[in-house]
């Protein structure tokens, strides 16, 4: 019974596709929008078949490899800025942290994989767009990784919450004097104006 529900799923699975190619090919062949559905439709047997057989890293694998391709491919309509090259971290990550299983929630990971996600994106940053410093976004996103796993693992939830308040407020302040100090410390007028930052930082505390 299994091996028929899974040969049905891929059986529909490619009939589906070959339908939506037909119909993509026969309406708007300048636009090719089935490898859209095709995509989805390609990883609902394969993540049957890896479920069953207990491969999920065999499925992150694949389903990433597949997702990068596909944005890759998307990419190109807008070939003079690359912003597929933001979704690689967690496409590389998720086979990755599947792969290495109850160790990924070890703090060591998550600090060796913080640091590394930090340093693409400034290096990304720098390179893609260095005049606008969005390098803090995603690395204030990624601290939160082994800041969870340092606390969680030692149960000091207290202490967790102060030290989540003050990384919060250090991240409205970095956003305050990169994104609207710096283009009011010439006008005295509007300098009090751009400190926005107060009111999250008090709602912090």
């Amino acid at each position: 019974m299994k091996k028929i529900d899974l040969a049905f799923l891929v059986t529909g699975s490619v009939m589906t596709i070959i339908f939506l190619f037909i119909v993509n090919m026969l309406t708007s062949v300048e636009h090719i929008w089935f490898m859209y559905p095709a995509v989805v439709m390609l990883v609902f047997p394969l993540g049957l078949y890896c479920y069953k057989q207990k491969k999920q890293t065999l499925f992150a694998i694949i389903t990433s490899t597949l997702l990068l391709i596909l944005l890759i491919i998307e990419n190109r309509s807008t070939p003079t800025y690359p912003w597929v090259s933001y979704t690689v971290i967690p496409l590389v990550y998720w086979p990755i942290l599947v792969f290495l299983g109850a160790k990924a929630k070890t703090l060591r990971v998550a600090v060796v994989g913080s640091g590394v996600a930090i340093l693409y994106y400034f290096l990304l940053n720098v390179i893609v767009s260095p005049h606008t410093p969005w390098v803090i976004f995603p690395a204030f996103a990624v601290l939160w990784w082994p800041l969870s796993v340092y606390h969680v693992r030692r149960s000091t939830y207290f202490t967790f919450s102060l030290h989540a308040s003050l990384l919060l407020c250090l991240f409205f302040i970095m956003v305050n004097i990169i994104y609207s100090l710096r283009y009011h410390l010439g006008h005295l007028s509007d300098f009090r104006h751009s400190l926005v930052a107060i009111k999250p930082v008090f709602f912090c505390i």
